[in-house]
């Protein structure tokens, strides 16, 4: 990426040479060609919203600048895209965005996100800091950029304009209105499940911002729901990519004797599922890790895997994600452990699964879904 602080080699994370997507995009090569052309003081407290893969924070290393990502796998790249640049770790401060945010923001650069909900979210939490002479830019590709993503930048900030495109890309240009009356922060939210989703069914649910289908059990989960295998004594199971954990709180109802792991990349998912299971009061023993996939979790130590792998990676459609999902739960699961899946009919995990696993049966289907068990022989 070039850039008016130098070129940087970047890349995702974790690091895969097939890897045909890039660490930036237009996006970000605009922002920071903006804040060179104007001549953007640097100099207080800039703070980096949202930097996918680290591209923003390695381009900006030399002004000290705080990052601020919900993904684990975004800190990671931007750890290792700042070593490649030479540049010491500890030049950007790293926060997570369930971390309390700087007292006092003079630079905003906002990666406008997928999720509506976690821009609002975090732009209250921020919006204290933020004073009249803080400078607020956000970026994004057009298609990321709606009137509603405006709007939210007005009603908690201030007024804002965008930028004319180049290269598909567009700015968010927002001044702060000091006499402007913010909403109060509607996250986390909590709602009741439905009956008919087995164990679950009546339970609370805690989402956190940014989390998939926050206000509502999505279909694709409410049929895994009524599908998970039967209980069975001191399991060692894990929710695999958990979200707000209702599937693993599920099996934890069901039987109380199994010890679940909860992993996700997201520390809004992870926070959400721990929250709720611990507001269904559940007696059993559970940890939850913000982390890569199954890193870190021993071979031949899990009896059961429950997994609904994403297919996006941003705006990309990509089965990278679920491949190396599937492929460590085959790691790590005991001879005769079991993965279970739920996917779209039209991705054809019963293919990767075969690949992986040497088998794939198919427990449940229905028009849109299907849910799939592989066994690790």
């Amino acid at each position: 990426m070039t850039t008016p602080w130098g070129e940087f080699a970047l890349a995702r994370f974790p690091e895969d040479p097939r890897e045909r997507l890039r660490a930036w995009d237009a996006s970000d090569a605009y922002l920071l060609r903006h804040l060179a052309d104007e001549q953007v003081p640097l100099s207080g407290t800039v703070v980096v919203l949202g930097d996918r893969w680290g591209a923003l924070a390695t381009a900006l290393a030399a002004h000290g600048p705080v990052q601020i990502t919900d993904s684990f796998l975004a800190q990671e790249a931007t750890r290792a895209n700042l070593a490649r640049a030479g540049v010491e770790t500890g030049a950007v401060r790293l926060l997570t965005t369930q971390d309390p945010p700087p007292d006092r923001v003079d630079v905003l650069l906002v990666r406008v996100p997928k999720s509506l909900a976690l821009l609002e979210d975090q732009l209250l939490r921020l919006a204290p800091a933020v004073h009249e002479g803080t400078v607020v830019v956000g970026t994004g590709m057009v298609k990321e950029i709606h009137t509603s993503t405006l709007q939210l930048f007005e009603r908690i900030l201030g007024p804002t304009r965008t930028s004319l495109a180049e290269k598909k890309a567009r700015l968010v240009f927002c001044t702060l209105d000091a006499s402007l009356a913010r909403p109060a922060n509607p996250w986390p939210y909590s709602y009741a499940l439905p009956g008919g989703v087995g164990p679950a069914s009546g339970r609370t649910v805690v989402n956190h911002a940014g989390v998939f289908c926050a206000d509502r059990l999505d279909i694709g989960t409410r049929f895994f729901l009524q599908h998970l295998p039967a209980a069975r004594a001191d399991r060692r199971v894990v929710d695999l990519g958990c979200g707000n954990g209702v599937v693993g709180t599920a099996v934890a109802v069901a039987d109380p004797t199994a010890e679940v792991l909860f992993v996700d990349e997201s520390f809004q998912a992870v926070a959400s599922a721990e929250a709720t299971y611990k507001a269904n009061g559940v007696p059993g023993h559970a940890e939850f890790r913000v982390g890569d996939g199954l890193a870190g979790v021993p071979d031949g130590s899990v009896d059961l895997v429950l997994n609904n792998p994403p297919f996006h990676s941003h705006q990309a459609t990509t089965d990278t994600t679920a491949w190396r999902m599937f492929t460590g739960a085959r790691r790590v699961l005991r001879p005769g452990g079991e993965l279970w899946v739920i996917g779209n009919r039209h991705l054809g995990y019963h293919v990767k699964l075969r690949k992986a696993f040497g088998n794939s049966q198919l427990v449940a289907s229905d028009p849109k879904f299907v849910v799939l068990k592989a066994v690790k022989e």
